[in-house]
């Protein structure tokens, strides 16, 4: 899911929250997020989640574990948008996961999880 992140050398108090469980939980500060580069951070219920921004300024927040080979490794991975669609892929065996939606692009079958993710 996404959420616009506003210029970060002004705004470095700006802090990302993902939803869970019906709560905005804080997970790192605005300018730990450069675009193109992920930030794993770990959910109070113990999943990790992985935090990306793009170059358009918009945050994504998926599931860190890559499912095909149990790693929890997506936030290492590389980010890229075919036919609109933002992904990231596995640093791995590289399949590619929708930041927005969770679903593999490479298999229709397989999905992360996604998180509504904001600035606040």
């Amino acid at each position: 899911m996404t959420a616009t992140l506003p210029e970060l050398a002004t705004t470095t108090a700006t802090r990302v929250e993902i939803l869970v469980g019906g709560s905005w939980v804080p997970v790192c500060d605005g300018a730990t997020l450069l675009p193109g580069r992920g930030v794993a951070v770990l959910l109070p219920d113990g999943r990790q989640a992985a935090v990306f921004t793009d170059r358009r300024g918009q945050v994504y927040a998926v599931g860190n574990r890559d499912p095909f080979t149990g790693a929890f490794v997506l936030s290492r991975g590389l980010t890229g948008s075919v036919g609109g669609r933002v992904y990231v892929a596995s640093p791995l065996l590289k399949q590619r996961f929708d930041l927005e939606s969770g679903a593999c692009l490479d298999d229709e079958t397989v999905r992360i999880p996604a998180y509504s993710a904001r600035l606040a």
